[in-house]
């Protein structure tokens, strides 16, 4: 009975929740370094607001020094023989990117006719919040409190690396102590199809800088016996993969766990539709699908490490002249398997890029970030009653993927909690350009999530607490 008044009462609050997320989506609390701070500020103040507003008690931002601020709040009137659910989400967001790019203004979230909300953040990670806000508000106005205890912390910087967020949950640790850790902010493997993670890859990220010149010259008076910077770099970085686009840099795949035959069964028994792929991806027909032989898709997006150049500077189309260009620089992300070395691949990494420097050229490196992955394996109550929530709030057996994507803390949280299981929920669908222009929510994915999130809360109250 509970369960179903608290599910009457989602549904019929959830125009209100959709306000309250486009309300939330209007801030723009990006949290990378040149934007306004103070958005961010706004924001957590807001979080608060609509944490308050579910039934949450003892709300409060929660500051590290030179940290954007994080928000927490908890209901805990099931008492000590329930368990205690903590649940994360993240208020910061990316910066918007080429504004010129945008259907719609990016901080102003629009509904379309394709049921999908378009703003930044609307579905990375606002609305992760937003669901769990809606089934606690749901039980706070029908029982009174949910079934189980609930704590949630809300971060504001997930999206420049959770750089504080160690020394936070070190300082917090006794007032976080939690049973299970849900997070929303990982993705389902299509639209509709309620997917949990159970493996993340890890990131390292190196900045690279070539130096050709103290000064830029004249091409053609001095092009010929003398190197520029931007093809230098273009050469060494063309040396990081082959023509397939598989990592060529000498030894770094070596210690990537290779699937077991259950694990290869398991990926090939997932739905794959290669069009769908590809006009998802927007890639152009005509060009080939890339990497290591041999691997599907799947494999090599959540098992395989991958290498793009993702920044690359020398001089801007607009200001270019006809000149030898003196310094370069570019940004190379490194996604790695889970069960691989870090600080290896960092070691390798860097001594590729600076081995053998094009034409002599000056190469210098620089570390900016270095996380493992995390893999778990998905058994025990928690994960049984996971799936019965996923099943029963989107309608359809839900599955079991790996994601491509890099959330470090995951690791560190879940040791922080003393092994606790951590249930990574999804909710973004391929075609949402989390961190692209355009970003969107399906809003039917969301209003299924939120009730996956109400039965889910119920579900665990079954398990017994683990301190």
């Amino acid at each position: 009975m509970g369960v179903d008044a608290a599910l009457r009462a989602l549904e019929g609050g959830f125009e209100r929740t959709l306000a309250d997320l486009c309300e939330l989506a209007r801030i723009p609390s990006v949290s990378a370094p040149g934007f306004d701070p103070r958005a961010v500020e706004r924001s957590a103040q807001r979080v608060g607001a609509l944490l308050e507003a579910a039934g949450l008690r003892g709300v409060e931002l929660l500051r590290v020094a030179g940290a954007h601020p994080a928000v927490y709040g908890e209901r805990l009137e099931a008492g000590p023989r329930a368990p205690t659910v903590l649940i994360y989400a993240h208020h910061d967001v990316q910066p918007p990117g080429r504004i010129e790019h945008w259907k719609t203004p990016p901080f102003e979230p629009t509904l379309r006719e394709d049921g999908r909300l378009y703003g930044r953040g609307v579905v990375d990670d606002k609305a992760g919040l937003l669901l769990h806000l809606a089934a606690l508000r749901a039980y706070h106005e029908t029982a009174g409190a949910p079934p189980v205890n609930v704590k949630v912390l809300v971060e504001g910087e997930e999206e420049i690396g959770s750089l504080h967020l160690a020394e936070l949950l070190h300082a917090e640790r006794e007032r976080l102590r939690a049973d299970v850790l849900v997070l929303s902010d990982t993705a389902n493997l299509a639209t509709g199809l309620p997917s949990y993670t159970v493996s993340l890859r890890g990131l390292v990220v190196v900045e690279v800088e070539v130096r050709a010149l103290d000064h830029p010259l004249h091409s053609g008076m001095w092009g010929g016996p003398l190197p520029d910077a931007a093809t230098a770099i273009c050469t060494l970085l063309g040396r990081l993969t082959d023509a397939r686009g598989a990592i060529a840099v000498p030894g770094l795949a070596d210690d990537a766990p290779e699937l077991t035959p259950a694990e290869r069964a398991a990926l090939a028994a997932l739905p794959f539709d290669e069009a769908e792929f590809r006009a998802d991806a927007g890639l152009p027909g005509g060009v080939p699908l890339s990497g290591e032989p041999g691997r599907g898709v799947y494999e090599q997006l959540w098992a395989r490490p991958a290498l793009a150049v993702t920044a690359l500077e020398a001089m801007p189309l607009a200001q270019a002249a006809n000149q030898l260009v003196a310094e370069a620089r570019a940004k190379v992300g490194l996604r790695l398997a889970p069960g691989q070395d870090a600080e290896r691949a960092v070691r390798l990494l860097r001594a590729f890029l600076e081995a053998d420097p094009p034409r002599g050229v000056r190469v210098e490196t620089r570390l900016e970030s270095a996380a493992p992955g995390w893999r778990t394996e998905p058994v025990g109550p928690a994960f049984d009653a996971a799936r019965r929530a996923l099943r029963a709030g989107f309608g359809r057996e839900p599955v079991a993927i790996g994601c491509g994507g890099s959330i470090p803390f995951v690791g560190p949280f879940v040791a922080e909690l003393g092994g606790a299981p951590a249930l990574l929920l999804g909710l973004e669908d391929p075609p949402c350009n989390a961190h692209g222009e355009n970003e969107s929510l399906h809003v039917g994915d969301f209003r299924k999530a939120a009730r996956a999130s109400l039965h889910l809360l119920a579900e665990l109250a079954g398990l017994p607490p683990r301190s």
